[in-house]
Formats: C-alpha cells, sequence, structure tokens
C-alpha cells in the first residue's frame, strides 16, 4: 500500500553564522572553566561555590556548542537529505550549500547498505539499471532472452525512503517483471498475420511500452523513470538454430519473389519492344520459348550459357 507521507523541503538556514556561533560556544565553555580556576585559585578551588558554578556554567556551553555543530550539514549538487526528528518524518533538503538544522534530527535511508558512497544522503542524479538477461516467452510461446537499459532518477525522497525498504532492489525486480509483461505481449519477429509491432522490429513502439509500465510500477517509490530500452535481445540457445534456419528460408523465399516480379516485368518489356519496333513476328508459341527462355536466364542461380543458332528461327 503507498505511504501517505508526502515529501515536503524544509528551510534550512545558512550554516556559516551557526558554524560562528558553534565556535564561540565551546570557547566560551573553555574560558569559563579556565576562568573559574584562575578567579577562585588555591588548594580550597574545588571547595569554592564560585568554582564550580563557573565549571558547571563552562561544561554546559561547551556541550551545547557541540551538540549544535552536529546541526551543520553539508549537501553537494544532486544529492538530499531525508530527516526525522523523534521517529516522525521531519522534512528533506535538495538544496545544494552548507546548512543549519536540527542538531536531533536524524538522517535517514534504507539503501545506504548498497551504496555506500553517499552514506545517509540520497543522490538526484540520473542512475542506470542494467540488469542481467533473462529467458521469457513471447507472443508467439517463443523461449527469449532479452534484457533492458533503464535511466531512472529519485523525484520523491520521502517515498523513496519510506515506501519501500531498499530503492535499488525494488526497481531492480520491478525492471524484470515489467520486462515479461511487456515480452509476452509481442512476437520476437514481425508475425505472419502481418502484425508491424515486434520486439525485434519495433524499438521505439516497445522502448515506449517499457517505460510505461515500470513507471507505473515504481510510482509508490517516488522514482521516474526517464528511459527504457532493450539492449539484448536474442532467440534462446535451444531454438536459436532452427529460428535462423527459418529466417533464412524466409529471406531467400522474398528474394525469390522480388526477382520474379523483376524477371515477368523485363519480359513483358521486351516483347512490347520488339512489337513495337516491329524488330521481328512472333507467334504465340515462339512468345511462349521466348518467355521461357528469358525467365531461366533472369531467374537462375548461374550465367548463361548462349546458344547461337544460324539458321532461320523456323
Amino acid at each position: 500500500m503507498e505511504t501517505q507521507i508526502k515529501e515536503k523541503e524544509i528551510k534550512a538556514v545558512s550554516g556559516w553564522l551557526m558554524l560562528f556561533v558553534v565556535i564561540v560556544m565551546v570557547l566560551g565553555g573553555i574560558a569559563l572553566m579556565a576562568g573559574g580556576v584562575v578567579l577562585t585559585g588555591g588548594d580550597d578551588a574545588p571547595q569554592n561555590p564560585g568554582f564550580l558554578a563557573l565549571v558547571a556554567l563552562g561544561v554546559v556551553v561547551m556541550l551545547a556548542g557541540l551538540i549544535c555543530g552536529k546541526g551543520l550539514k553539508v549537501i553537494a549538487p544532486n544529492e538530499a537529505l531525508v530527516l526525522t526528528l523523534f521517529g516522525k518524518y521531519y522534512g528533506s533538503i535538495k538544496r545544494d550549500g552548507f546548512f543549519f538544522i536540527n542538531p536531533f534530527c536524524t538522517a535517514v535511508n534504507p539503501a545506504a547498505a548498497f551504496n555506500g558512497k553517499l552514506g545517509r544522503k540520497i543522490s538526484l542524479k540520473a542512475m542506470s539499471l542494467n540488469n542481467d538477461k533473462q529467458k521469457v516467452n513471447d507472443e508467439e510461446g517463443n523461449p527469449i532472452e532479452i534484457s533492458v537499459v533503464v535511466i531512472w532518477r529519485i523525484s520523491d525522497t520521502a517515498k523513496a525512503v519510506f515506501a519501500v525498504e531498499n530503492y535499488f532492489t525494488f526497481i531492480s525486480t520491478q525492471c524484470d517483471s515489467a520486462i515479461r509483461q511487456v515480452a509476452r505481449q509481442y512476437p520476437y519477429d514481425v508475425s505472419e498475420n502481418g502484425d508491424e509491432k515486434s520486439l525485434r522490429g519495433s524499438s521505439v513502439e516497445i522502448a515506449e511500452v517499457l517505460k510505461t509500465e515500470l513507471q507505473s510500477r515504481v510510482d509508490m517509490a517516488g522514482i521516474e523513470i526517464m528511459d527504457a530500452r532493450i539492449n539484448n535481445l536474442a532467440y534462446a540457445p535451444e531454438i536459436a538454430a532452427a529460428m535462423l534456419q527459418r529466417q533464412q528460408a524466409a529471406a531467400i523465399i522474398a528474394a525469390r519473389q522480388k526477382i520474379v516480379d523483376g524477371a515477368v516485368s523485363m519480359v513483358d518489356m521486351a516483347l512490347k519492344k520488339l512489337s513495337d519496333n516491329n524488330i521481328v513476328e512472333l507467334d504465340d508459341e515462339r512468345k511462349a520459348a521466348m518467355v521461357s527462355n528469358l525467365l531461366v536466364v533472369l531467374c537462375g542461380n548461374r550465367d548463361a550459357q548462349p546458344i547461337v543458332n544460324s539458321g532461320s528461327i523456323y
């Protein structure tokens, strides 16, 4: 179920002023403790109430400065912090700079173990996901091996942190599921019934369908899918050889059809030229013989061997 927590960006104050205040508080605390010793010097200083008061005040001021120092945060460009205060969502910082926040706030990032470089910070940069190839069935039931490359980024930091345990694992799992869902809706190649969309021949359309399918699955995690495309597509090894022979046969048939169409048009053109220019008069039998010879020459796999007839064709 989708979390009801909505992202809110807190207006953190500049950290430079608070850095100065923290330094003053720490140094002031040390100065108070040192001043207590100087002003109430002597062997009986520990029993002097003034000494104890100054030392206690110095300790309190120094500890307060150190606690405030924990609220100083540095955020780099395209990074964010998701903060909680005593277990409740406090807000997110998505601006780059040096800030001071409530020192009792805690940064939360469950996916920190996956990406240790950022620690508790969340990256807002575009990231790529390239899962391993997986075997699925296409629309015709043929086993194929397919993998995709997904370009994504986090758009809602609150959802990414609180809606799922680990958004890296979540998008990887949903990507595998989306691939299976899309692959079984289309054939590997153009089907015999004339369907124009296929996994191999309609890369742009399939990429858009895959992006839409994957986006609907990761919306709850605050993830935006920027692009999703197939980068590896092949028949499974057990049927690859048979499918290659099928493709070769289809290519040969298509090539033969084109050759025959061209040969018939050339024969028709030759007969019309002979008739229009009154070069020779041919009866139906001679026309049939000429058509047969021309088709053999034009459609044959080997070069024709001409036979010279020095006598009359009749």
